[in-house]
């Protein structure tokens, strides 16, 4: 990789504290070689963790930042302390151009509005969308957005994210032309918001964009693999995706519940624990964890609070994928394809 393709890890966030961070750091290294990152946190704690992980250490640049952004920071506090934080550090070595890709595991609400205000959305782009992976019965997992970055979009907004999350599904999924969908309460024309309405219109003429608008999609078939794009509001998919999330704990929960109330609940679980292992293995967040801000110039990645090892090297082997997929010229090919048209 080089310099501008180094990942900038916020190594203070997360609900694990830096050892995890750490560790995911160097599974990532172990899992994608070649990769090259910028520590940023504590110097004292990030050098005392590293000890634990020789393999990072040709690999790494620390970077001092003594602020933590904590799960209970407004927006607006964080923004203030960007320049001493490890978030607002990390940001910034995006903005610099030192780095190609910034991740963390902090506060949401303060990592979108520091990277917006740092990054500045693409032109075209009215708001940035988080969007992210979610596990489904297709041939590969869905694409949704947005989740949480904006709650309330007009027609315009939603265009706009469909074009993101198709350039996001044509780098992430490898799809050619993915099929994208309007998360709706009905699948008839005439259902949901006017905002919702109007922009299913603009996406059923726009031919001239690499997509497949199909029309809604329910709640109930989110994870059914029947599109590859759903996009709505941010306070629905906000939502949607901790209902989602809930559901697969629910389902885990369940299922040791069942499989530990007996001994021959007990005997039943060892003769189908391969397909109880691979139900674990789709559910498992840390197995899609990284969302990813689209719409900003420049990538920032957010992954869960509370992502374990595993989780944290997905979130830095997807940065590196988009990356190294280049996303960003994608969707600015995309948006000009939106420009060309309309002029």
């Amino acid at each position: 990789m080089t310099t501008s393709s180094r990942i900038a890890v916020d190594a203070m966030g997360g609900d694990e504290g830096i050892a995890v961070m750490l560790a995911g750091v160097a599974a990532a290294r172990r899992r994608y070689e070649g990769m090259q990152f910028y520590l940023v946190g504590d110097e004292e704690r990030i050098r005392e963790g590293l000890k634990s992980h020789p393999n990072l250490t040709a690999a790494s640049e620390i970077v001092h930042a003594p602020g933590v952004v904590s799960a209970d920071d407004k927006p607006s506090q964080a923004i203030r302390r960007a320049k001493t934080t490890s978030m607002g550090v990390a940001i910034d070595l995006v903005k610099q151009g030192l780095a190609g890709a910034a991740v963390s595991s902090g506060n949401t609400g303060a990592l979108m509005a520091m990277s917006k205000l740092a990054l500045r959305t693409m032109p075209g782009i009215d708001r940035p969308a988080l969007a992210a992976l979610l596990p489904s019965l297709g041939a590969n997992d869905v694409v949704m957005l947005d989740l949480g970055a904006n709650t309330e979009c007009d027609a315009r907004n939603l265009v706009q994210f469909a074009v993101m999350g198709a350039a996001y599904a044509r780098t992430a999924l490898d799809l050619e032309s993915p099929r994208v969908a309007l998360l709706n309460i009905g699948t008839e024309e005439m259902k949901g918001t006017e905002n919702i309405r109007e922009a299913a219109a603009e996406l059923r003429a726009a031919q001239h964009l690499r997509l497949d608008f199909t029309g809604f999609v329910e709640g109930n078939h989110i994870s059914r693999g029947e599109v590859d794009v759903i996009v709505c509001d941010g306070f629905a998919g906000n939502i949607a995706l901790k209902t989602v999330e809930g559901t697969a704990r629910f389902v885990a929960d369940l299922l040791r519940r069942a499989f530990s109330s007996s001994t021959r609940s007990k005997i039943g679980f060892l003769i189908s624990r391969p397909a109880t292992e691979l139900l674990r293995h789709h559910l498992d967040p840390n197995n899609h964890n990284g969302a990813v801000f689209l719409g900003l110039n420049g990538l920032v990645v957010k992954s869960h609070g509370s992502a374990n090892e595993t989780g944290v090297a997905t979130a830095i082997g997807f940065a590196a994928k988009m990356l190294r997929d280049d996303l960003m010229r994608r969707i600015a090919e995309d948006l000009g394809n939106i420009e060309a048209k309309a002029a």
